[in-house]
């Protein structure tokens, strides 16, 4: 199975499925062009967004590729967001109250920005029934998935359509429930991965315990035999040869193919990954409700700590304000997803940008085999 992975594409490098506008065909295009496998985010678009981004992506390019989807969200039991329940996980589950007071707090940010807080009824499953839809009548060489396993039904229709499939997991208890449901890879994301971590369950009570990715993988190894996608933090090509010698069949880099100039993010949020007035990173749920990874910015800062655990709710209530912060390129105000690597990015072309982490990966590799083993570098 890690072969059928690979054969796909001849080099380990996955660029990340980068929500929000970010991967864009022209990036993922470049990505395949170069020998790696780009990837579409289907995430906050429309099944017809996705279709028109699948069908100019294959007219950039005839190499496979990957399309992401987000798993809907599970409905709260019993009244609804006011329940007050718990949840499968045993967390409490957010009350309408908790959004309405996040939303009383983000009101003076609307205020400043000029415009409306969104709706955060808006909907919990991101449309996911009609892109499936789509990729089941218009098949994608691979699918993933983020924020849950779909069920084996649909695994088995994706494959039938010719689809590699992958899911992301964020522990290895997780990438069991991955192997049962019949994917043909994980995609195991270390606690470093810039953006939304992939839990399957959103479970407040384990904010902050997430795992570093090496450690991740040697736990991920012991517990399935499925193939392994490493992603989390990686931006050079030596530590690319560390994930595949821990046992990984391909790193997934998104923070590093941000910066480039095919990528869709905002100029601003390009810039942002070396200011060096971003100093570090912080697992937020300020802007969307669930853990994700940023730049800490003014907006973090002051917001986050009161965020409550509501996904996609504050998502949908925050994205006026984050558009708007865009637009006027207002770097404070804005969700800036970056991985703890990200004073490491470079502006480079994508496709050149490859070229330079196969060679940082020749490199380490050869390093490593001028030593015995057992000889620690010592020689």
């Amino acid at each position: 199975m890690s072969s059928a992975l690979t054969d796909l594409f001849p080099h380990p490098i996955v660029q990340a499925p980068m929500a929000g506008g970010v991967s864009v065909p022209q990036l993922a295009a470049a990505v395949a062009e170069a020998g790696g496998l780009g990837f579409l985010a289907a995430g906050y678009k429309t099944a017809d967004g996705l279709y028109q981004e699948i069908k100019q992506l294959r007219s950039l390019t005839g190499r496979p590729f990957g399309v992401n989807l987000f798993m809907p969200q599970p409905e709260y039991p019993g009244a609804g967001v006011g329940s007050g329940s718990q949840g499968a996980a045993g967390a409490s589950l957010p009350a309408a109250g908790a959004i309405e007071v996040y939303a009383h707090q983000l009101a003076g940010e609307a205020a400043w920005y000029e415009t409306e807080l969104g709706d955060p009824d808006s909907g919990r499953d991101d449309g996911y029934d009609a892109k499936l839809a789509v990729l089941l009548d218009n098949p994608a060489p691979v699918v993933s998935f983020h924020f849950g396993v779909p069920g084996g039904d649909t695994l088995e229709s994706l494959r039938r359509a010719g689809a590699f499939t992958l899911v992301t997991a964020t522990t290895a208890e997780e990438a069991v429930a991955v192997e049962r449901a019949g994917a043909d890879a994980v995609i195991v994301q270390g606690v470093e991965a810039g953006g939304h971590q992939g839990a399957h369950r959103d479970n407040p009570e384990t904010d902050g315990c997430g795992m570093g990715l090496l450690s991740l993988i040697a736990q991920v190894r012991e517990s399935v035999r499925l193939p392994i996608v490493a992603a989390g933090g990686l931006m050079r090509g030596s530590q690319i040869a560390a994930v595949l010698a821990a046992g990984a069949s391909a790193a997934q880099l998104g923070t590093a193919f941000l910066a480039t100039p095919e990528s869709g993010a905002p100029a601003v949020h390009k810039q942002a990954l070396t200011n060096p007035l971003f100093v570090r990173t912080e697992l937020t749920r300020a802007f969307s409700g669930r853990p994700a990874r940023a730049l800490v910015n003014r907006f973090l800062r002051e917001h986050g700590p009161y965020a409550p655990a509501a996904y996609p709710e504050v998502h949908h209530l925050t994205a006026p304000l984050r558009k708007a912060a865009a637009k006027a390129g207002d770097a404070q105000g804005m969700a800036l997803w970056a991985g703890q690597g990200h004073r490491m990015a470079r502006e480079l072309p994508a496709g050149q940008l490859v070229e330079v982490l196969l060679a940082e990966l020749a490199e380490a590799r050869t390093a490593l085999s001028r030593f015995p083993a057992g000889d620690g570098g010592r020689s």
